[in-house]
C-alpha cells in the first residue's frame, strides 16, 4: 500500500501511536537483554525457564529478573490491541497513555528486577491506569462505529 492511501485511511497523528509501539518493542528488547545477563550472572542455563531454590541457591534473584520480563511479555498482546485500536479514535491520547505505560514497565521491571517483587509496584502499578485509559479510547471507537 502506498503511503498515501495509508494517510488517506487513518489521522496523521497515527504515527505517534506507530512510534509509541516501536518505544514498547525496544523496552522488550532491553528486558531480553537483562534477563541473558541475570542468566550468565545466576548461572540459569538454557532453556530453563524458572530457576529451582535446590538447585540454585540465588534462584529468587534471577526469578525476578525472568517475571518482570515475562510479565511484560504477557501485558504486550492487551497493550498492542488497545493501541492498534484506541489509536484510530485517539491517537494523540493513545500514544501520551501507552508513553506513560512504557515509562510505568520500566520501573515495575527495574523494580522486580532488585530481588524484591514488592518494589515493582512503587511507579509500575499506574500502569494499569493507562491500560483503563486505552480501553476508554477503544471503546470509544467501538460506540463511534456503531453510531456512524
Amino acid at each position: 500500500m502506498a503511503a498515501a492511501g495509508v494517510t488517506e485511511f487513518l489521522p496523521k497523528e497515527y504515527g505517534y501511536v506507530a512510534l509509541t509501539l516501536v518505544g514498547y518493542c525496544i523496552l522488550n528488547i532491553w528486558m531480553s537483554i537483562q534477563v541473558v545477563k541475570a542468566r550468565k550472572k545466576y548461572n540459569v542455563p538454557y532453556p530453563t525457564l524458572y530457576a529451582v531454590e535446590s538447585e540454585n541457591k540465588q534462584a529468587s534473584l534471577f526469578n525476578c529478573v525472568q517475571r518482570g520480563h515475562q510479565n511484560s511479555l504477557e501485558m504486550m498482546p492487551v497493550f498492542f490491541m488497545l493501541m492498534v485500536l484506541g489509536g484510530l479514535r485517539h491517537p494523540c491520547i493513545a500514544a501520551a497513555l501507552g508513553a506513560f505505560f512504557i515509562f510505568t514497565r520500566y520501573f515495575y521491571f527495574s523494580g522486580y528486577a532488585t530481588g524484591d517483587p514488592k518494589k515493582r509496584l512503587t511507579i509500575g502499578k499506574y500502569g494499569f491506569l493507562c491500560i483503563f485509559g486505552l480501553m476508554g479510547c477503544t471503546i470509544s471507537l467501538g460506540i463511534t462505529l456503531l453510531r456512524a
